[in-house]
């Protein structure tokens, strides 16, 4: 039986999906693991975990929009990820379809569409609800390119950094030195082709 991620900071959301894909999949689920942010999602995969399928909200600390994706992706590609939103425009599941989802999955979803959707993202198949073949592309690779070359460490700095967090706070909440900060903040920059941390956060923003 399948290993799921559900990655969605409203812990009554993680809950009733998981009952209902308990109750909605063919032999149920064999095991959930749950994070509230991109933080703990990383630090999961990090330390082994391999889950068949990451279900993952956009909107939710450290994930900065799609860049959250983009960085998922570049470090751990052979874990497909499936966006699970209440933001199902066909702009944003083309976008979604554009920076290496699997599938995107409607928060609107009925229990049985979101069976049929998960059964087909295990199955290796991909699932968008919409047909997007024709929504005209949004232009991002170039900065899904740069995002997706961080590393895990460097995103967690790239994340903080969106959030207007000074050096000396970024060191605190992830329990590093001030130097070592300087030293990701160089090093992002450097890949994402920019010199102020002010255009950091207008690059982040083109995925959010």
């Amino acid at each position: 039986m399948p290993h799921l991620l559900l990655a969605d900071d409203h812990p009554l959301f993680r809950a009733a999906l998981r009952q209902t894909l308990s109750m909605a999949l063919p032999g149920g689920v064999d095991q959930c693991t749950e994070c509230e942010d991109i933080g703990a999602v990383m630090t999961q995969l990090e330390q082994g975990l391999e889950p068949d399928l990451i279900l993952l909200d956009l909107h939710m600390p450290g994930a900065q929009g799609f860049a959250g994706l983009v960085n998922l992706r570049a470090c751990y590609p052979e874990i497909p990820v499936a966006i699970v939103s209440g933001d199902d425009s066909s702009q944003q599941i083309r976008r979604a379809e554009q920076l290496g989802a699997s599938g995107f999955i409607s928060k609107q979803a009925t229990p049985e569409q979101l069976a049929r959707a998960i059964s087909h993202l295990l199955a290796g198949d991909e699932w968008f609800e919409l047909d997007t073949s024709h929504a005209q592309g949004v232009g991002l690779d170039d900065v899904a390119s740069r995002i997706g070359s961080l590393t895990p460490h460097q995103f967690r700095v790239f994340s903080k950094l969106c959030e207007g967090k000074l050096n000396k706070q970024i060191a605190y909440e992830m329990s590093i030195a001030e130097p070592t900060v300087k030293s990701h903040v160089t090093a992002i920059m450097r890949k994402l082709g920019v010199r102020k941390r002010t255009e950091v956060i207008l690059l982040a923003q083109q995925l959010n």
